[in-house]
């Protein structure tokens, strides 16, 4: 059964950039049931514009069947600190002002994000998760918060992220927040403030999510006498359009800064120092044709955390394989539990 919950902590939260939130609350959904040892918590961790309902995005994994079967499984999934899905963010009211924060929402990092999280898991009495899996900046948080605290995951499952975010990313998240920018109206403090750019930011993003040949197979035009109105200019319009009606441009901004300034190492001596510190099982999972989050960097994950497996995602669709290429992750997972051999040799 699917419930929606709302955690509040009313204690300031100190952020590591300087500022403070004075109080926060998440919005969190649960599938399924604790068991009586609690040894069954899969606890998943959306990517930037996700949600907390995994089975609106993810339902190939959990269903009937699948590798986080709600019938066993206690599945966790929190809207991120800063999200616009319920959880504290920049649409949320600032009771120092009684207005929204809106541009006053202060700069977030995956290490603060990792930290609320553990604050839902404290309240809950949850000393063991059994799995933590996380995609892109899902992925980024879930290592984050498996080396801040490594004696509390059994598992970990890391999906096309990194331990750094490359200049290469942050090239395009700057791309994407200077189209939000360039709306006249993101100067103003409006939940619709950079509805236009959005759609631009989107577009952008679109490029980086999926690959060349990804857009080859599924928009090139069927005519050789095309001279306007080209499916792959609609799809940017569509893709833009979709997003602007469910998501947010100042929650774009602000979680798009926090995958920027994502790396394990800093104040912890060297990212090699802080990958070794993890202590869950640890799978890997890169997309053979993802240029945002090249395969390279999961191989260095693989390569660095100590007893790690590889798996590559044969696919078509970029970053955005880990959204389409269910049975490969399915299989991927169960051979991980089932302490299958890797067939990627690292």
């Amino acid at each position: 059964m699917k419930q929606d919950h709302i955690f509040h902590d009313d204690q300031a939260f100190d952020l590591e950039a300087g500022g403070k939130l004075p109080g926060l609350q998440l919005k969190y959904t649960t599938l399924g049931q604790l068991n009586k040892d609690r040894s069954n918590v899969v606890w998943v961790i959306h990517a930037l514009t996700g949600n907390s309902d995994v089975t609106s995005w993810w339902p190939g994994l959990f269903e009937s069947g699948g590798p986080y079967d709600p019938k066993k499984n206690f599945v966790i999934c929190a809207n991120t600190l800063g999200g616009c899905y319920g959880s504290t963010g920049p649409l949320s009211i600032n009771p120092t002002t009684g207005k929204p924060f809106f541009h006053d929402f202060p700069l977030l990092t995956n290490r603060d994000i990792v930290r609320a999280f553990d604050l839902l898991r404290t309240e809950l009495g949850l000393d063991k998760i059994q799995t933590v899996i996380g995609s892109s900046l899902g992925g980024q948080q879930a290592l984050e918060w498996a080396i801040q605290q490594p004696t509390v995951f059994d598992h970990l499952v890391l999906i096309a992220c990194n331990a750094s975010h490359s200049p290469w990313g942050i090239a395009f998240n700057e791309a994407q927040r200077l189209a939000i920018e360039a709306d006249s109206s993101w100067k103003e403090n409006d939940e619709r403030a950079g509805s236009a750019g959005i759609k631009a930011a989107r577009a952008i993003a679109m490029l980086s999510y999926r690959s060349f040949d990804g857009f080859a197979e599924r928009q090139q035009e069927k005519s050789t006498e095309k001279l306007d109105e080209f499916r792959a200019s609609s799809y940017q319009q569509y893709q833009g359009q979709k997003l602007a009606s469910r998501f947010n441009a100042f929650t774009y901004w602000t979680l798009s800064r926090a995958m920027d300034n994502h790396n394990v190492g800093r104040g912890r001596e060297s990212q090699e120092k802080a990958l070794q510190r993890v202590k869950a099982k640890t799978l890997v999972i890169g997309i053979e044709s993802d240029i945002l989050f090249p395969v390279s960097e999961q191989k260095f994950l693989a390569s660095t955390i100590p007893s790690a497996k590889l798996e590559i995602i044969h696919s078509l669709y970029g970053h955005d394989g880990f959204l389409v290429e269910f049975d490969q992750l399915r299989t991927f997972l169960t051979a991980f539990y089932h302490h299958k051999k890797s067939t990627i040799l690292v």
